[in-house]
């Protein structure tokens, strides 16, 4: 049974309730009134990316719309600019929900793949704990090809005249390619990782079994 069966099975439809559990201050979710003040307030409300703004996904949790939110490109839109939360007559941590969102969808294997925002952050994730220090060339090529070889290229060609300034105020070095910058005790910070994992996975399946 895989992570998201385990959990569909366990709430079954209620949503809200699930939210409320697996989600950093998902409890908050039923104090909204659906005012609107966040989604005004919200700098990327008005991008084509936002498919719902925080007042509807919190109202279609509470409609037990599970698959529409979690699937959903809007929680990972969010900026942490915190406007919302200061703006909220109730107070509520909208963007601390927004972020939980994305971390519980990602989790059980629900966010949308090749959405810009979590493509990013796992590719960052795994270039800087590789050896503990990020690879800046390794990054920006893992950028570029993330749309195949072809666009990649384009991609490169495009931003070549940046690059070439890079080379020449010594801010880029191509043979970081081969290797690049790394941190002198990377089997300690791979073994700190290891244990914040182990850390985490225990407390999750407490919650889980609570």
């Amino acid at each position: 049974m895989s992570a998201n069966t385990a959990v569909a099975e366990k709430y079954r439809n209620n949503f809200l309730k699930e939210i409320e559990e697996q989600v950093e201050m998902g409890d908050w979710v039923k104090m909204c009134m659906q005012c609107g003040v966040c989604s005004g307030s919200c700098p990327t409300n008005f991008q084509s990316a936002w498919d719902h703004p925080p007042q509807e996904l919190f109202m279609m949790i509470r409609a037990g719309k599970r698959e529409e939110v979690l699937t959903s490109s809007s929680m990972w839109n969010c900026t942490s600019c915190y406007n919302c939360i200061v703006r909220c007559p109730r107070k509520i941590p909208i963007t601390h929900i927004m972020h939980g969102l994305a971390e519980y969808a990602h989790r059980i294997g629900m966010a949308p793949k090749m959405q810009a925002t979590r493509f990013f952050s796992g590719l960052f994730w795994k270039n800087a704990t590789h050896t503990g220090r990020v690879n800046e060339l390794k990054l920006s090529l893992g950028l570029y090809f993330k749309d195949g070889f072809v666009q990649g290229v384009k991609n490169g060609m495009a931003m070549q005249s940046v690059a070439l300034g890079l080379v020449k105020a010594g801010r880029l070095n191509v043979l970081e390619l081969f290797g690049g910058h790394k941190c002198k005790d990377q089997k300690g910070i791979h073994a700190m990782l290891a244990k914040a994992y182990e850390i985490e996975r225990v407390r999750k399946a407490a919650k889980m079994a609570g």
